[in-house]
């Protein structure tokens, strides 16, 4: 992490082979020290716009299970200073409703995650289970009925923040 200033982490997730035309602008406007991508890429092509503006980690989704080099799930640890500032887990499906799934809570709390990062369901959601904050994106790929096409933002220093940006006006969204 950079000692003079909080991480940004920019998530994705939902690229379903094609991510809004503004997706990777808006990304690199948010200069991100990394790109997290929750599953559901589609063709692995659209990675690569998004790697020329930051590191990229990306999980499997469960369009891409013919890719079989990506993993299903990714613990991250950012550390500041020698100190652990948050332990992320990221997976692609991982609630139903606004309830981790058992499993997924479980593999989660193994690794001592304080987040869990996930993508499926094209709904932006930020919410706590089993003493864990839960955080999904929402989709930058096709519409999905009335969800918007949105991506997220993490901040982590002393504290972590999380939030929602629209690919279609540019600014925060919120519900």
């Amino acid at each position: 992490m950079p000692a003079d200033r909080p991480l940004r982490v920019v998530i994705v997730s939902d690229t379903h082979s094609k991510p809004h035309p503004a997706s990777v602008e808006l990304v690199e406007k948010e200069t991100p020290d990394v790109i997290l991508h929750g599953g559901d890429i589609g063709e692995l092509s659209v990675l690569d716009a998004f790697r020329e503006v930051a590191p990229l980690i990306v999980v499997r989704g469960n369009i891409d299970t013919r890719e079989s080099a990506l993993p299903d799930s990714v613990d991250i640890t950012f550390v500041q200073g020698g100190e652990d500032r948050l332990k992320l887990f990221l997976i692609h499906r991982a609630v139903y409703g606004p309830r981790l799934l058992a499993e997924v809570a479980g593999q989660a709390q193994e690794h001592g995650a304080q987040l869990v990062v996930c993508g499926h369901s094209h709904v932006p959601f930020i919410g706590r289970d089993r003493g864990m904050t839960v955080f999904n994106p929402g989709s930058i790929g096709p519409r999905r009925m009335h969800l918007p096409i949105t991506f997220g933002v993490l901040e982590v220093g002393e504290k972590a923040s999380l939030r929602h940006m629209s690919c279609e006006t540019g600014q925060r969204w919120s519900p």
